[in-house]
């Protein structure tokens, strides 16, 4: 075991894209959502505006498929300037019914690692997202018998997690975060002194994107997949 996470008595996954594909179905949705905006503007306008109203809409929807739904049809209907067809609303719609409804694609060695981490440490899923595609998803997964709670944030800020900590009674010197965003799972964990690992996912939402001078000097360690962690952990 790497010394550094001798102290480690529990272990929280992110679950998008740390266990799980999610962030690919955004990216092609939005392709099919600029396909049908397409006579109203430019493929590289519509993303922007999208995304610009995605974070608009950020307090009122939070983070998850629902309120990336209600943002397109508001996208749609200011394009359009109100004369979107009922048809390509409905085409939207199924965009978004289509997402809820792809299986849950496990990524690589995931299932293997918690079954291994959980004979040695505590176990939680700290995600952010709607609670009912974050529970559908976990029920799919064949994940839950490897954890031992379940906590789906609106958001993840330092004081999030300090609540959380707080509420299971967990030392944030010996907790552990693991996950693809730097922005949700590194640094707001190192702020509050607890330990966390980056596992990078090959694509990332503008939104938890950070930039260089962020992460500078920010004491975390990189992964390049999640079975990684046996090595250090074990």
């Amino acid at each position: 075991m790497n010394a550094k996470y001798q102290h480690i008595k529990v272990i929280g996954f992110d679950a998008d894209d740390t266990l799980w594909v999610n962030e690919t179905y955004f990216r092609d949705a939005e392709l099919e959502f600029a396909k049908l905006m397409a006579p109203y503007e430019t493929a590289n306008k519509i993303d922007q505006e999208l995304f610009k109203k995605e974070i608009e809409n950020l307090p009122l929807y939070g983070y998850g498929v629902k309120g990336f739904v209600l943002s397109m049809v508001e996208m749609a209907l200011e394009l359009s300037n109100n004369s979107i067809s009922n048809e390509t609303i409905s085409k939207i719609l199924d965009i978004g019914k289509a997402m809820l409804n792809k299986p849950v694609e496990l990524l690589d060695g995931v299932e293997d690692t918690l079954m291994t981490l959980s004979k040695s440490y505590r176990l939680i899923v700290v995600t952010k997202g709607d609670l009912l595609d974050q529970e559908r998803k976990l029920e799919k997964s064949n994940l839950l018998s490897y954890f031992h709670h379940i906590e789906v944030l609106s958001d993840k800020q330092e004081s999030n997690y300090s609540k959380l900590l707080g509420h299971l009674d967990i030392n944030p010197s010996e907790f552990l975060m693991v996950g693809n965003s730097l922005k949700s799972d590194i640094l707001p964990l190192i702020a509050i002194g607890a330990e966390a690992i980056h596992i990078p996912f090959h694509t990332t939402w503008l939104h938890e994107q950070v930039a260089t001078k962020d992460i500078k000097e920010k004491k975390y360690k990189t992964l390049t997949s999640l079975s990684d962690l046996k090595a250090i952990l074990n």
